[in-house]
């Protein structure tokens, strides 16, 4: 697949005794050997909303989703310290399609990653998903959240450093 161009795959150090650690990601085209309407009938759908009932309709989609994503994790995120609340919230976005992980890092901040953005097409019509995803977050994990990778612009992934408030 990599001699094929679908997948590249990046080192990352290891710590302590080892090989760097491989990281693979699907690439562009990668990506595209997936048929996926879904993500042009959505761009379709949201510009017609704007379209025809404004950008405040917009947010109020927005708005919605963003409450009951939050209702939704408040009730599975509840373990009592911050690093397995991440790794909790990291397994509810594998289970969404986002491939995500966690991990400690050695600064003792927390790296949330998600390699895989199941809602790309809405985000780029409309970068108030990221922005929602990043306040869900916040609100869930209780600490303070900074998006450091964005998949929107160009990053292979996102990565969001977590450190308590």
């Amino acid at each position: 697949m990599a001699e094929e161009g679908l997948v590249e795959a990046v080192s990352e150090a290891t710590v302590g005794r080892g090989r760097p650690r491989q990281l693979w990601s699907l690439t562009p085209a990668g990506n595209q050997t997936f048929p996926d309407g879904h993500a042009e009938l959505t761009a379709t759908i949201l510009t017609t909303l704007v379209a025809q009932l404004g950008t405040p309709a917009l947010d109020a989609v927005i708005s919605a989703r963003e409450a009951d994503t939050l209702k939704r994790y408040r009730e599975q995120v509840d373990a009592p310290d911050i690093q397995s609340r991440v790794r909790q919230l990291a397994a509810i976005r594998t289970s969404e399609g986002y491939m995500a992980d966690s991990w400690q890092e050695a600064d003792g901040s927390l790296l949330l990653v998600e390699n895989h953005c199941p809602i790309c097409a809405a985000a780029g019509v409309c970068a108030g998903f990221c922005r929602s995803e990043l306040d869900t977050f916040r609100a869930v994990l209780g600490a303070k959240v900074e998006r450091e990778e964005h998949i929107l612009l160009g990053a292979r992934r996102c990565a969001y450093r977590i450190t308590p408030l």
